[in-house]
């Protein structure tokens, strides 16, 4: 068993069965450490196996969900990041990865660079009044992927028509959908799933007068029927929730991300762009190689 497989063993993720030493040095450490002990455990494992401080090239896309403001079922508060830790994150990106910076693309066709790509998920007020602020100020592209129901139902806490037309308008900005009610695509059946991503494409269009390219999908829950479906809805790019870089050749429709915590502090921020927490995507099954 390879570095990968062990450590998704000792997180919980798919694989089984660690050979007696690996099993022997799990156990040895996880009963004294909490899970971010844990994690930052293994993320200094990772980095060393893989050359500490070299940067893994490619489409890295960044997702963030609230600034701000608290989410419900969010029960450790690990998706509702501080305004002044957003504001240090982005100062980060724009004074020491401005060339890196990109909208939400296809990975390039070399792998000798790193690329960065901002993304929020659901559409919250916050991104509009808190975050799109510092990325104006800074000329950071950004793109935020909206649930239409809390749109057009008015949910406290979210954004509404007229503030996602606003933020449409904003230079470097780009609207993508969330779907229209947040459901998990996979459980949906075909006429539900076209009613999800159809529905919240075309409201998005109305409201904003814009093309809607992009989706996100909620729960970072989608197969290869969901995907297919995402394209035939006329969608060119699709963010998943699973956790990695994004290199030439990758599926438009199923790109990967890194999740950024309320707790990522500037130096695991930096680990994060480095792809010293790259060692995440083996936890969950890669959705291109799903049926």
């Amino acid at each position: 068993m390879g570095l990968g497989k062990f450590i998704s063993v000792a997180l919980g993720g798919q694989y089984s069965y660690p050979a007696p030493r690996q099993r022997d040095v799990m156990n040895s450490i996880i009963p004294s450490l909490g899970r971010a002990d844990l994690w930052r455990a293994v993320t200094w494992l990772y980095s060393r196996s893989r050359r500490s401080g070299v940067v893994r090239p490619g489409l890295r896309i960044l997702m963030y969900h609230a600034v701000g403001t608290s989410i419900e079922d969010d029960r450790n508060g690990i998706y509702n990041i501080k305004s002044e830790t957003f504001r240090e994150h982005m100062t980060c990106l724009a004074v020491e990865h401005r060339e890196c910076l990109t909208a939400l693309k296809l990975p390039a066709e070399s792998r000798a660079a790193l690329e960065i790509a901002v993304t929020f998920d659901d559409g919250y007020l916050d991104n509009l009044t808190v975050a799109a602020p510092v990325l104006v100020e800074l000329e950071i592209p950004f793109t935020v992927f909206v649930c239409t129901d809390a749109v057009a139902q008015r949910h406290k806490g979210f954004l509404d028509a007229r503030g996602v037309s606003e933020l449409s308008a904003l230079p470097g900005v780009q609207i993508g959908s969330h779907s229209a009610s947040h459901a998990r695509l996979t459980r949906c059946n075909d006429k539900q799933l076209r009613e999800e991503l159809v529905r919240s494409k075309s409201y998005l269009e109305d409201v904003t007068g814009q093309e809607v390219v992009a989706l996100s999908y909620p729960h970072g829950d989608v197969d290869r029927r969901v995907r297919d479906a995402a394209e035939l809805a006329g969608y060119k790019f699709g963010a998943t929730s699973r956790f990695d870089i994004n290199l030439d050749g990758r599926d438009p429709l199923l790109l990967s991300r890194t999740d950024i915590w309320s707790n990522d502090v500037l130096p695991v921020f930096g680990q994060k762009l480095r792809g010293d927490w790259d060692w995440r995507r083996w936890r969950h099954q890669d959705p291109a190689n799903t049926a």
